[in-house]
């Protein structure tokens, strides 16, 4: 029996097809479904839709549930479509009647986006540890290694010197501003859509102000239209946020591919952490900084599949979005391993020195030498031209590993301790800690 049906039993074929992968993705909402009806029955006690006996019995019991999801195998039943079905049935069939009462000013509608935005909120807070814990080592990496030099290119040809400070602590500052699109995308989703019910309120005299101070929402989605217009907008500007931390460890892991490549052979990793081939023996392949590149790119389409999910659906709630949570939700996992083995490779890494003293690199050090003839007096554009001249000719003899670069963010001031700045408030503006403390409130009272 669905919350729904009446006299009529659905086709199986029907039922099967329009559940889809529900109840599979719907055990990742299940702890924030039982906090946010937790949260509803509270208002409702407070509202005078429940007594405060039938608020007691509710919440026990919803804590109950909310520990057995916690602790232990948590299943939905094969008869029943969804983690907000499952919920009321089980409280049902402890509570009797009680249990029936805990929908009232609510809709399957605004349970689902309340518990997709608790579960978005929760993801990224995850994601946020993750990106710090690179960040971490990245300007670590970048302190140790801000001596050890390497050619910098652009398009793809020897452009000027480069070290390995610069290239680790560039993708350090990289991950500060994917954090702080990460809290953009969390500002939207942190508003409370709950009382919105299927999309055009309700004639109850509920409380929606409270149920946002009790789910440690920032504010609320005020209009109950739009609360359900937001759906696959929160959605679409997380994995936004998502495809740019994607995009960073895209550029990084091929960055790193190219590295290890025998033509370039600036670094290497101990051989655990590579792979072979079945017939050419001296192979050290860079399988994770691969699967990494490609899982990062599919990540990036993210954004443009929900858009065109949505795309042309007019306001109101439509089947289409349950489709969402198909790839988004498992991206989320995908993403932090991704983090994850860019740091257990990225801690074992090992920089070849003196990299630029090889003669074919002696180029890179063109412009150096143009400045110095810049610093004795001769304009820009002779000097440019004098040693143009000497490289034409094959009498260019400049390099050397004495770089003498001082401005902010230069090989010889990288500013690393300005960017953990950045990062520290970026990640402190979050305030994370609201939640975990609203959480608690209501777990424990």
């Amino acid at each position: 029996m669905k919350l729904w049906q009446k006299n009529t039993n659905v086709s199986q074929a029907v039922e099967t097809f329009t559940v889809g992968k529900d109840r599979e993705l719907d055990i990742l909402l299940a702890p924030f479904d039982v906090l946010g009806s937790i949260a509803h029955v509270k208002m409702l006690a407070e509202v005078g839709l429940l007594t405060k006996e039938e608020s007691v019995q509710l919440v026990k019991e919803l804590r109950n549930i909310y520990s057995h999801i916690e602790h232990s195998p948590f299943t939905i039943d094969a008869s029943v479509e969804d983690i907000h079905s499952q919920v009321e049935f089980m409280l049902t069939k402890k509570l009797g009647d009680t249990g029936k009462k805990i929908h009232s000013a609510r809709s399957r509608n605004d349970q689902v986006l309340v518990d997709i935005k608790m579960f978005l909120r929760h993801e990224i807070y995850s994601l946020v540890e993750e990106i710090q814990t690179l960040f971490t080592l990245l300007q670590q990496q970048s302190e140790q290694y801000k001596g050890h030099l390497l050619p910098g290119y652009t398009h793809l040809q020897l452009a000027m010197p480069s070290s390995f400070g610069l290239w680790f602590g560039a993708y350090a500052e990289s991950l500060v501003d994917d954090t702080i699109l990460l809290q953009g995308a969390y500002k939207i989703v942190n508003k409370n859509p709950l009382g919105s019910a299927a999309g055009y309120g309700s004639s109850f005299p509920i409380n929606r102000t409270l149920t946002t101070s009790l789910l440690g929402f920032d504010d609320l989605n005020y209009n109950v239209v739009y609360a359900q217009m937001g759906r696959g907008k929160a959605e679409r500007t997380t994995a936004m946020a998502m495809a740019s931390v994607a995009d960073t460890l895209s550029r990084m892991s091929m960055d790193m591919c190219l590295y290890l490549n025998q033509n370039f052979d600036f670094v290497s990793f101990p051989s655990e952490l590579t792979t072979g081939s079945s017939i050419m023996p001296h192979k050290k392949n860079p399988d994770v900084f691969e699967l990494i590149r490609s899982h990062c790119n599919r990540i990036k389409a993210l954004p443009n599949e929900i858009m065109m999910m949505t795309t042309n659906l007019p306001s109101g709630y439509h089947r289409d979005l349950q489709l969402l949570k198909e790839h988004l939700f498992p991206a989320f996992q995908t993403l932090k391993q991704c983090l994850q083995m860019s740091h257990v490779m990225l801690s074992s890494i090992k920089i070849r020195k003196d990299i630029m003293a090889d003669e074919k690199y002696r180029y890179a050090f063109s412009v150096e030498e143009v400045n110095k003839l810049v610093l004795t007096g001769i304009p820009f554009r002779d000097a440019y031209q004098q040693i143009g001249f000497d490289i034409e000719a094959g009498n260019f003899h400049g390099g050397t590993s004495d770089i003498q670069h001082t401005h902010e963010g230069s090989i010889g001031n990288l500013c690393n301790g300005e960017i953990r700045s950045m990062m520290e408030k970026a990640v402190k503006d979050f305030h994370f800690n609201k939640i975990s403390q609203a959480y608690k409130m209501l777990l424990e009272d």
